[in-house]
Order: structure tokens, then sequence, then C-alpha cells
């Protein structure tokens, strides 16, 4: 799918999409629940679906009761007999989160299960799960450090040590795997140099939200699970509100301080989501920005170069490099050491890809240093990563001349409703057949 996005000025009001972070992690507490779960806003992009894929593998039910209601019931933890899953096989789809979240969470079970994935996630490193789960009696083979993983259970709640540089994903499914495995004493999960601490809080909160046994957080260094207590009654429903994805909303923000006067609703300012930042960074380029409890209002303005730490928020510098494009002067951003296990090392594909829209970027260490436009239109790939698609779109908008994203529906990994968020503010966007058509009406006009 190629999508050509033009030069636009953008006007209105706009809902930002559900937190896929927030969704997934709904998705898996949902699994260990023994109550029935009612999810309110429940996402719909790609990784969304692939988490409910793997929970019904797992022996879960869903209903969905309206446009913006599903139900969910799971037989994962009724088995008086251990822990069994429905199928022998899970497939995370694309879904990085999916996969380190879920295998911690299948190896509660005492049958062997396929974990594999597609795309770019069977290239990425696993091999994480070789190293800690023998540790916890988990019996694993995997393709040499990659997917396909077997995994065999049932997980035993041990104290272990971890690392956490590479990415908090990992421990968030060490997490809820020890919540729900059974604990007659203290157990510590000791974890050295953690990054991205947010999704850690947000894991934390969930498993809160849904009375799950959440352990005690000693500075990030030290989660301390103890017993949980067996005389708290479980509700009969537990209530469960998907809130507003700061990752996927951090690009409609951008686009309205580059090209537009937009209000963004939807977005909690309160959230532990860690690309809430995105307002550091914004404040920090002098954007026209102004929250109040409605929403965020942005309003294009003359931005300039700014400095800013995205160790602990790496999904956000695609955005950033959109924003950072449209400033006077040179931006500095670090933590590129984060980005060589996503979708696509995206600190060399944003240099490849906005090198291409007329933007220099140097990759220097742990920085990112981001040469200011003007930008310029250009025919970009997207590499099937869902943050280079959409980082191309946000600064074509202020291009000089249209920009083609190649293998544009990428999108739909994260957020599959962002070109027409851009077309409902009032971008000039059009997908390929669409694009066709109206040269078609050109040239049949010229005859």
């Amino acid at each position: 799918m190629r999508v050509t996005i033009h030069p636009s000025q953008l006007s209105g009001s706009i809902y930002a999409p559900a937190s896929k972070s927030s969704m997934q992690r709904a998705c898996a507490a949902a699994l260990l629940a023994t109550s029935k779960v009612v999810i309110t806003n429940p996402g719909h992009s790609n990784d969304d679906k692939a988490a409910q894929g793997i929970i019904k593998a797992l022996g879960a039910s869903i209903t969905k009761i309206d446009a913006d209601t599903i139900e969910i019931e799971s037989a994962f933890l009724k088995n008086p007999e251990g822990i069994r899953s429905k199928e022998d096989a899970v497939n995370c789809g694309e879904s990085g989160l999916s996969i380190r979240m879920f295998t911690p969470i299948v190896s509660l079970c005492t049958n062997r299960v396929t974990i594999n994935g597609e795309g770019s996630l069977v290239t990425r490193p696993m091999d994480f799960f070789d190293q800690v789960l023998p540790g916890l009696d988990v019996a694993i083979t995997s393709h040499n450090g990659k997917l396909p993983l077997k995994v065999t259970g049932p997980l035993q709640a041990k104290n272990i040590t971890i690392d956490g540089s590479l990415s908090s994903q990992f421990l968030t499914g060490l997490l809820m795997a020890f919540s729900v495995a059974p604990i007659a004493e203290p157990v510590i999960i000791k974890v050295t140099d953690l990054k991205s601490k947010p999704y850690i809080d947000l894991t934390l909160n969930v498993m809160k939200q849904f009375g799950m046994n959440v352990p005690e957080n000693k500075n990030y260094e030290e989660f301390v699970f103890t017993k949980p207590e067996t005389r708290n009654q479980k509700p009969e429903t537990i209530n469960y509100t998907v809130e507003g994805d700061w990752s996927g909303g951090a690009f409609l923000l951008v686009a309205g301080a580059i090209a537009g006067n937009i209000h963004v609703r939807g977005l909690q300012q309160g959230s532990t989501q860690a690309d809430k930042k995105i307002l550091e960074a914004l404040m920090a380029a002098n954007a026209g920005i102004a929250m109040d409890a409605k929403g965020i209002t942005l309003h294009a303005a003359p931005l300039t170069a700014f400095e800013f730490d995205a160790t602990d928020c790496p999904d956000l510098f695609p955005p950033l490099v959109a924003l950072a494009a449209n400033c006077k002067g040179v931006t500095s951003v670090k933590g590129v050491s984060r980005l060589a296990h996503k979708e696509s090392d995206r600190g060399l594909t944003l240099q490849e890809e906005f090198g291409k829209m007329g933007i220099k970027i140097d990759l220097d260490g742990d920085w990112m240093r981001i040469h200011g436009g003007p930008v310029k239109g250009a025919v970009v790939h997207s590499r099937h990563d869902h943050r280079i698609a959409m980082a191309c779109a946000t600064a074509a908008l202020k291009a000089e001349g249209t920009t083609t994203i190649e293998e544009a529906q990428a999108i739909n990994k994260s957020y599959p409703d962002f070109y027409d968020h851009l077309k409902q503010l009032g971008a000039t966007v059009e997908d390929g057949i669409n694009y066709i058509d109206s040269l078609k009406q050109t040239f049949s006009g010229n005859e």
C-alpha cells in the first residue's frame, strides 16, 4: 500500500487511539483473572488483536458487547489438575510486548507450548528466556536464541536476578507470572540497570486494578512477592478502561505543533505511560501548546532545537525526529542504544528515510543529532515499521512537495486509524487506489 501526503494545514478536534501498552497488559491480566472482566475502549491494532488471539488460545473467551466494550472470561487458572493451555501453540504476530510478556505466562502451563511470531519478530533476539526460564524450572528450546520458542512448565516463582537494560517487557511478563504462581515465602526478582521504568509503573498499576498479587517495588531494583491474603474476596466482575495512547498520540501532538491548530482528547495527563514525556519535548521546542482538563491544544509556531533524553521512552524517537526536522538548529536526543531491536533498526532507518526528505541525522554513540529543515517531499519506505511510517507522514505535513510512503499499511500494527485521523483534521491523504483514480480523473479532464 502506498499513501501520499500533501502539505496540509490541520484544524479540529480528535480523540487519541487506545493505548496498546494498556490493552495488551489488560489482556494478560484478564487471562490470569478468575473473575469476569469487562474492558471498555479496547484497542483494535494488530498488536491488540495478537494479544486477544493469545489469550483465546490459552483458554479465555472474548465476547464483543458493543463497539466500545468486550467481555473476557478465562479458564486459565481454573483447572484443578494444573494449568494446561487450550492450544499447544500461540502466535504473537509482530508484537514485541506480547512475545516478551506472554512467554513467562505461557510457562505456567504444564504442557509444552510453542510460541511463534511473524515479520520482524522472528529475527529479534529472545535468548533472555534461554538464560532465565531454566532457573524457574521451565524447560525451553529456541532457534539459536530466536523464535520459535518451546516451553514446558510449570514456572516456579524463585529468587532471580535479571538484566533490565534491553527491555522492561521481559520484567512485565515475570511480574505477571509470579503474581499467580504459588508462593510460600517471600520471593525476590532483582533487576539490574532497568530501562523504561514508566512501563513497569503501568504494569503494576494494571495488576493493582485487576486485584493481582502486586509486589513491593524497592526502587526498581527489587520486586518482592509475598504470599497473598487468602481472605481477600475477588469481585464478581472486574471493570477496566483502556486509556488513550501517548505513543500514538505523540504523532498527533507533533502534527499539531508543526501544521495546525488542533485539540487532542483522551490522553490522561496523570498517566504512567513513558511516552507522556512528549510534552516535555514539545515545551523544550517552544511549541504552541496549552493543556486543560478537556485535552491538549496545539497550534503551529516557530520551533527551536532542543535536547532530550529518550532512554526511558525510546518509542518517542520517530515523532521526536519529525518534530526536530521542523525546528531551527540541531536537536540532540539521547538513547539510540535502545533502538536496535525494534521493528527496524530505528536509528539507521530514521537516518536513511529522513535523509530522503532532506534532513541530515548524525548518529554519535548514544546520541542522535537532527539538523532542522527544510523538509522536502520524497518517496520513502516504512521499512515495515509502524512508527517510521507515522513519523514520515507527520513530517510530510510541512514538507516542500508531496511525500509518498511505501508499505504504508505498517501503521496497522499500533494505530490503524492514523491516516483517517489526519484526514479528519484536514490533511490531504491519498491511498494508492484513490491516488490512481484522481490521476485518471485529471487526465480524462484534460482530454
